[in-house]
């Protein structure tokens, strides 16, 4: 069986499937020949005589295996041939876990599922198993009888395929051939392979929008030959697209500053009738056409695309070890410098990007924010520091390519909403 598989060219990766290709549980297989693209192991007895063969091609992602069993026996000999595709690391140890799922097609449709929970399907395509960057996939020649995912122990899961079962006469033979991609998570590669194993690139909930801007953001590359400026420019092109909202939520606020004075007057006067007061206030913002939540609405049409976003920048093999200015991996925390003792929540490394990303929230909130007097001022000024704060540690140890996106998304609303303060 196939221990590890590791990536060199740069890709620099280690996938382990532990017991890969497993076909025979504890059978003592020997070597049979080796060519320089392919082997062959062996396994006798006084039933069956089992030869599986690997074979190889030079500088391709695509593996083949084959599998012959033969009755030696004087007696029929039913065989149901297992695969298993390996064996997944569930542990807290191991940093791949969050990211190890299992992918599998049938006739009708392809399904994503948790390693971490027992699963039987029959009529099986194909099945795969991935983690962050990399994945494994592979396909019998003959549809499979069903697939499973089988928990070995609290952390430990297996994975694999049984095939129909069948009875062979004495000095009868079966075979069977499978195809085997061990390979990156990278749509373009997959596709030249198999349209159909595409699928295995799977971003969550909002999977269309991170193909999407994936999409994008690969054409953006191929005009600027570079990870970092391409994101920019999807930053910019997002901004576009909403600035429509983004100009109506930076209007409606500064609307809201100018009737904060009367909103003021009216909590002085109906200071002991709340309910005559929020009515007051509710006639006064249609009196000014304000939408008082009119500013929440391009943040929340943003999240969907944050979201997408963190899982395409996350899983993306193109933007691993992607250099930028002084960030070294645009899918890691950008680490200006690092410290020599530990700070809490942010650790011994110094990442930029965050540090500015909240610095720019900061002003944003201070210059946007509605004049207001007594307990709601002291409210207002605390939500100013405490909210970039927060932005700033949860987007900490984020991927620095996500960080630069909302960063210059952050940038263009700044620059916009000075421009929008300074009209009379």
């Amino acid at each position: 069986s196939i221990v590890e598989v590791v990536f060199k060219d740069g890709l620099q990766h280690r996938l382990p499937l532990k017991i890969g290709f497993l076909t025979e549980g504890n059978l003592a297989f020997k070597q049979q020949s080796a060519t320089k693209d392919s082997i062959s192991f062996i396994y006798e007895d006084k039933n069956k005589r089992i030869i599986k063969k690997f074979i190889i091609p030079n500088n391709s992602y695509v593996i083949e295996l084959d599998e012959q069993i033969q009755n030696l026996s004087l007696s029929p000999l039913t065989v149901k041939p297992q695969l298993v595709l390996g064996r997944l690391d569930l542990s807290a140890k191991n940093t791949q876990s969050r990211y190890q799922d299992i992918f599998l097609g049938n006739k009708e449709k392809t399904r994503h599922l948790s390693a971490g929970k027992d699963f039987s399907s029959p009529d099986v395509k194909f099945i795969g198993l991935r983690d962050q960057y990399f994945c494994s996939i592979v396909e019998p020649t003959v549809m499979a009888s069903s697939a499973y995912i089988k928990k070995i122990t609290s952390q430990e899961s297996e994975v694999g395929l049984f095939m129909g079962e069948n009875t062979l006469k004495p000095g009868a033979q079966i075979g069977h051939s499978y195809r085997i991609y061990l390979g990156p998570q990278e749509l373009k590669i997959i596709n030249s392979i198999k349209p159909e194993w595409t699928a295995i690139i799977y971003y969550g909930t909002f999977d269309f929008i991170a193909q999407l801007l994936l999409q994008l953001l690969g054409f953006f590359y191929s005009l600027v030959h570079n990870w970092g400026w391409a994101i920019i420019i999807l930053s910019l092109a997002v901004y576009l697209v909403l600035f429509p909202l983004t100009l109506k939520q930076m209007r409606s606020m500064k609307e809201m500053q100018l009737l904060q004075p009367k909103i003021e007057a009216l909590r002085n006067e109906h200071k002991n009738n709340p309910q005559r007061l929020n009515k007051e206030i509710m006639e006064l913002y249609k009196e000014h056409k304000v939408n008082p939540l009119g500013g929440c609405l391009p943040l929340l049409l943003q999240m969907p695309i944050f979201f997408a976003l963190y899982q395409a920048l996350i899983r993306s093999v193109a933007l691993r070890g992607a250099k930028f200015l002084w960030i070294k991996d645009l899918s890691a925390p950008d680490q200006f410098f690092t410290l020599k003792n530990t700070i809490p929540f942010l650790g011994n490394q110094i990442n930029i990007l965050p540090i500015l990303m909240a610095i720019g929230m900061f002003v944003q909130q201070k210059i946007s924010m509605a004049k207001a007097t007594g307990e709601a001022a002291q409210q207002q000024k605390m939500m100013s520091i405490i909210m970039p704060i927060m932005f700033g540690v949860i987007f900490y140890q984020m991927p620095s390519g996500l960080v630069l996106y909302w960063f210059v998304n952050s940038a263009l609303m700044l620059a916009y909403q000075f421009r929008i303060n300074s009209q009379k």
